[in-house]
């Protein structure tokens, strides 16, 4: 079993290092407060990374990281990894979405009623020794209008906890469906601006993307009643906090409740900070015993069944690939990467696309992993092949110019399922396919010829005219060189002026052989490949 090495750079909870530590084949460093150059100079002994919100793993962090195979964000948030040198480098990205859901809802919630009630300024005012019981008038949220934005597991946890009080919830998501929002009783709205208008309340719960940076600017929160109140418990960047204060000094704004900042720490001296009717608090979020122990656990099984399985979760940078994936589309992944590699060996150079073709039941499963496995097989030709992965093969593709996309089958065939391959040079099209017979993978397809052959092993690809003795000169030429055949395919075209041999042989063929069959009369074109 091989011995991965992973390093955990942040604090996380000890029952997590332990469920690393309890894996077979899994060595565990616990090395925190690493400085960026110390991080440097050992990341490269690491194939495993698991961190929080501390260590910023930079574009140099990843070119360092020879070995990097996978990094474990503890939290939901991932601004401190470079997603796209990740990607690039074929370094799968997790966080743990559900581990402080509850937490964060909680905490968020705990501020509208904080900011709505005036709870800290009446807290400091009884501790300075008034009884000040006019200065603090708050507003009740029975009744009022909530808007949402960002209906993933947070918000809705959140829309739950504001129904039991009596308010009523708009969402915007550009994932929620009609159907989601009537099960959850929420109202959906088709944009922002509509959920914001006429809201009493907001709470954002949403990702920081350059899209949502200042998704809250001054337009939008004008949008909201006089005497509105804002939440943010997601992501620093979402307001504008400069809009926010010119609004809540006008008093179009009644008071703004923040966990996190446009910069963190914020400056001592902050506007924010002078604001009578705000509370703030220091990205408390997921602070709570339970989510830090159930994240820490959490990040810790997800690397850890990655190395020793395979097994993808929460992935933010290709799809999950969870032990019941895993199990429907394992067969079909190592036919397609053996397509893929075919392919890059008879196809012409420098081809613009990959078309990927299913039929039959492959074709009902998810199949942009299929697709990508077969891209990894393709381009591992002309990358070295350890560089390209399931992570990195589009990226990978997308430097190239090679444009990738899948469609229904194009052969005419007689079989029931089939992965159909095809690279494409402006008007050639070249292509390859596979199918199983019961759970037996097999190639079925090799430009232009239905020729049945293993997907994996060594052979010798041959392509002449068709003509007696060349086959049987053939398998002379290679009993001469003591190289034994293990199986043979034949086929022809149908006018029967062409012919291709396909070779399973038991050893690397010699390149004089090799020499020996192209310079033999009739014979075309002679490869000889691994799959």
């Amino acid at each position: 079993m091989a011995n991965y090495r992973v390093l955990v750079s942040d604090p996380i909870s000890e029952k997590g290092v332990d469920a690393l530590r309890n894996a077979e084949g899994i060595t565990v460093d616990v090395n925190t407060g690493l400085k960026p150059d110390e991080l440097l100079k050992i990341i490269g002994d690491y194939h495993g990374l698991v961190v929080r919100s501390q260590t910023k793993v930079t574009p140099e962090v990843f070119a360092a990281a020879k070995n990097l195979k996978v990094i474990g964000r503890a939290g939901v948030g991932v601004d401190n990894i470079d997603r796209a040198s990740a990607t690039d480098h074929g370094v799968v990205v997790m966080n743990t979405p559900s581990g402080n859901t509850v937490s964060t809802a909680e905490h968020a919630f705990t501020l509208m009623l904080s900011l709505a009630r005036n709870i800290p300024q009446a807290h400091a005012s009884m501790i300075s020794g008034k009884w000040d019981r006019k200065s603090f008038e708050g507003t009740e949220l029975n009744g009022k209008r909530l808007a949402i934005l960002g209906m993933g597991r947070i918000g809705t946890e959140f829309a739950k906890r504001a129904q039991a009080f009596g308010m009523t919830v708009a969402a915007y998501d550009p994932f929620l469906t009609a159907a989601r929002a009537q099960s959850l009783k929420v109202d959906l709205a088709e944009s922002a601006d509509e959920a914001l208008t006429g809201a009493d309340v907001v709470t954002l719960h949403i990702p920081l993307t350059p899209d949502t940076q200042h998704v809250l600017n001054d337009a939008r929160l004008r949008l909201m009643n006089h005497g509105a109140l804002v939440v943010n418990c997601a992501r620093g960047g979402l307001v504008d906090e400069a809009a926010a204060k010119a609004l809540i000094d006008s008093g179009h704004l009644a008071g703004i409740a923040l966990d996190v900042y446009e910069t963190e720490p914020p400056a001592a001296d902050s506007p924010l900070f002078g604001l009578k009717k705000c509370v703030f608090t220091p990205h408390l979020g997921a602070s709570t015993a339970e989510a830090q122990e159930n994240v820490g656990i959490e990040v810790a099984q997800q690397v850890r069944d990655f190395l020793v399985t395979g097994e993808i979760r929460n992935a933010v940078n290709m799809p999950n690939l969870d032990s019941r994936t895993l199990e429907s589309v394992g067969p079909y992944l190592d036919l397609a990467n053996s397509l893929g590699k075919l392919l890059s060996k008879i196809a012409p150079a420098q081809c613009d696309a990959i078309r990927v073709s299913y039929l039959g039941a492959v074709s009902e499963l998810d199949t942009e992993l299929i697709t990508r496995k077969t891209l990894t097989g393709y381009l591992a030709a002309a990358h070295d092949e350890a560089q390209v992965n399931l992570v990195n093969a589009p990226a990978v593709a997308k430097t190239f110019g090679l444009q990738v996309t899948e469609s229904t089958v194009a052969l005419a065939t007689n079989c029931t399922e089939l992965i159909e391959v095809s690279a494409i040079k402006g008007d050639e099209i070249c292509t390859v396919a596979g199918t199983f017979y019961g759970k037996s993978a097999r190639i079925v397809h090799i430009a232009g010829h239905n020729v049945e052959t293993n997907p994996q092993g060594r052979f010798l690809f041959v392509e002449n005219d068709d003509r007696p003795g060349i086959v049987g000169l053939i398998g002379t030429t290679l009993g001469g060189a003591s190289v034994n055949i293990a199986n043979m395919a034949l086929s022809r075209t149908q006018d029967r002026t062409r012919a291709v041999t396909v070779i399973e042989v038991d050893t690397e063929l010699p390149a004089k052989l090799l020499e020996t069959l192209r310079d033999t009369p009739g014979i075309i074109r002679v490869l000889s490949f691994a799959l």
